[in-house]
């Protein structure tokens, strides 16, 4: 990636994100939505959105505008673009959540929020479509990986049109009989477009990735990967079309799940057996601290998968179907991406500061940007709580899980502050850390791009 050119707002991305997840976990531990109020309730939805949207989203585009280029080997179709993208998005999140404020009488200003919240963010994820989908466009043929990208962003433009939906019926904007069906009955088939197909399908793409670059293992492409790729495709079409088409025929949706269930189970077994091969064949005898947190929210991901199939199999499912999401939301998404971030901040730093000098005088390493020893008992902590968490919910401890959403908290403040230890090069040896031509990086933004 020396030649790669650096996307200046994906640190502003990332702050963002980092934001959103605090005052999410901040909310969970204050006992702010589920479980201790119902999953329909405006304080649920609130939550839901704020880590959906403010922090996995909002992650996940920034991580996008910078590796799409990387993964097909060409520039980003936009620099400019991310920034009114990431000004609609925030703008689009926050009027949403007044807009369940409201539908909770909390917030009283008679202004249609849903609405506004649905124009918003049908712009900013509209810009993050046509940036990356230019820049996907003009390198086909694709690899494997982006492919997985390709089909991510057709998950979000599904997701985006149901909570458009959702908005214009609750906002009383349409009473269309086929629209206020699928409010009524399309909740999983929004949630697995985003959970499943916006992060999950393009978390999975993004891994092979990564993790073969970070410890250098071979890139994977072969038959079973394509045929992972190809049952987890048909398994969000099966949903999302299949789902959609259900509802408007009034039809049985549990069928269709049951199909996309067999179909993304299939997708998700031959992901695992590849990532397996990948730390099994790297080169990398003693990888980093991303990579073996990366394999603790894999396992997470398998955990999931194994609890819905147990709880699917006592016909118990729906009654503790918020615990599943969790998992997958904060043992999987979350702990994947905060592994990764871990890895990502310090190298594009790295980049920003020592790439234009590497040659010319003694510049220090990636991994000395980081302290991993320091950084290893906060993600510890984090994962150990959340699969406690996990716990409390299925058992119905609401005070536990709030201490452990507490826990979450400290933990995810804890990584943080190594993020920002490393964007300001406090771990770098005094001898390496500014020679000439180098400065301390802006915290939010890349002020360097190398062509």
């Amino acid at each position: 990636m020396l030649g790669a050119r650096l996307s200046r707002w994906t640190m502003s991305y990332f702050a963002a994100a980092l934001i959103a997840l605090v005052a999410a976990e901040l909310l969970m531990a204050l006992g702010y939505g589920y479980p201790g109020a119902p999953v329909e309730s405006a304080e649920t939805l609130v939550l839901v959105h704020l880590v959906a949207l403010g922090w996995l989203s909002l992650l996940m585009c920034g991580a996008l505008f910078q590796f799409v280029p990387v993964l097909v080997a060409r520039p980003l179709y936009s620099d400019s673009l991310p920034l009114p993208t990431l000004a609609c998005l925030v703008a689009g999140l926050a009027t949403l959540l007044l807009g369940f404020l409201q539908m909770d009488g909390i917030v009283s200003i008679p202004f249609a929020f849903f609405p506004m919240a649905a124009a918003l963010l049908a712009i900013g994820f509209g810009l993050v479509l046509w940036n990356l989908g230019r820049t996907l466009w003009v390198a086909r043929p694709l690899p494997l990986p982006a492919r997985f990208v390709a089909v991510g962003l057709c998950s979000i433009a599904a997701t985006v049109t149901f909570g458009i939906i959702f908005t214009l019926v609750l906002g009383g904007v349409t009473d269309n009989p086929h629209l206020v069906d699928v409010v009524a009955s399309g909740v999983p088939l929004h949630a697995i477009a985003g959970l499943g197909g916006w992060l999950t399908f393009t978390a999975m793409g993004v891994t092979y990735r990564l993790l073969a670059m970070f410890m250098l293992a071979p890139e994977l492409g072969g038959p079973r990967s394509r045929t992972g790729f190809y049952c987890g495709t048909a398994a969000l079409a099966v949903a999302i079309v299949g789902g959609v088409t259900a509802i408007c025929l009034a039809a049985s949706v549990t069928l269709v799940l049951f199909a996309a269930g067999l179909l993304g189970l299939c997708a998700l077994l031959l992901y695992g057996a590849d990532i397996l091969h990948l730390y099994r064949a790297r080169k990398r005898r003693m990888i980093e601290l991303n990579s073996r947190m990366a394999a603790f929210a894999i396992a997470s991901l398998a955990a999931s998968v194994i609890l819905i199939v147990v709880l699917a199999g006592l016909g118990i499912l729906a009654q503790h179907v918020a615990a599943v999401v969790f998992l997958v939301a904060f043992g999987w998404l979350s702990g994947l991406a905060l592994a990764k971030l871990y890895k990502i901040a310090a190298f594009l730093t790295w980049l920003e500061c020592y790439g234009p000098v590497l040659g010319k005088m003694a510049t220090p390493r990636v991994q000395d940007l980081t302290v991993e020893r320091r950084a290893i008992g906060w993600f510890l902590l984090y994962f150990v709580a959340v699969w406690a968490a996990t716990a409390a919910l299925l058992l119905e401890m609401p005070v536990v899980f709030q201490i452990c959403a507490g826990l979450m908290l400290i933990a995810s403040l804890g990584i943080i502050v190594q993020l920002v230890r490393i964007r300001q090069l406090l771990d770098v040896s005094a001898t390496l850390r500014l020679p000439p031509g180098v400065r301390v990086p802006l915290l939010l933004r890349c002020s360097v791009q190398h062509d």
